[in-house]
């Protein structure tokens, strides 16, 4: 059962937290879950458009830029409060950006009552985050990069940051093969038996020109 549950949902309440603070009737609970999966979609749609196209530049401003590593929620009587974590925020820095990002979220949410407001958090460290290595492998593998040198420079990136075990695991139609497998990496501890121990984990779809590969990234932060 262990090696088949989600490693955050696993540990929801122990090492990880909730990204959504706020409470509904049951009748109307649905509609806050279908507000929040609203919100989300529209934020990370407007990354998606607003985010530069070019092929010359680093990694830092290019294939990692603007990864968002989770969106908080939180909702009081007259105020929806909407914190985005992300890796670099290059964008969402620019005059305007913020303003114009809460006119589409006011459309979508429709909420007359409610006003947003919306903060923008820098992530510390964020090679630490599975999200946006996930992000860099999907990058090189669009490039046509070999899918073990984009794993292994991956596991390198991490060094930057302060973690105690990676696990990296692709999985599809490999360097075009017509026959789909799995390749996985690893280094270091990765107790995922252990409750205590604080576990970021992702899941992330890859289109290529071959189909799409998933990709699986564990991260081992650290033991409470």
């Amino acid at each position: 059962m262990g090696q088949k549950i989600n490693p955050l949902g696993f540990r929801l309440g122990t090492t990880q937290n909730h990204h959504s603070f706020w409470f509904a009737q049951p009748k109307n609970y649905s509609e806050g879950l279908q507000e929040d999966k609203k919100i989300r979609n529209c934020i990370k749609n407007y990354i998606q458009k607003n985010r530069k196209k070019g092929s010359n530049r680093k990694m830092e401003s290019d294939s990692s830029s603007e990864v968002i590593t989770h969106i908080e929620i939180q909702k009081e009587i007259d105020t929806i409060h909407v914190i985005i974590h992300i890796g670099f925020p290059n964008l969402l820095k620019k005059k305007g950006a913020i303003e114009q990002l809460e006119k589409d979220l006011q459309k979508e949410v429709n909420s007359v009552n409610q006003r947003l407001n919306i903060a923008i958090e820098k992530v510390k460290e964020p090679y630490r985050q599975p999200n946006i290595l996930a992000e860099y492998i999907a990058f090189q593998l669009k490039n046509r990069v070999s899918f073990r040198k984009a794993m292994k420079k991956a596991i390198e990136l991490t060094k930057k940051a302060d973690i105690k075990g990676v696990k990296i695991k692709i999985a599809g139609r490999l360097a075009g093969k017509e026959i789909a497998r799995a390749e996985c990496i690893k280094k270091g501890r990765l107790p995922l038996q252990t409750i205590r121990a604080k576990i970021d984990y992702c899941c992330y779809p890859i289109r290529t020109i071959y189909g799409v590969l998933g990709v699986k990234i564990w991260i081992f932060v650290e033991e409470e």
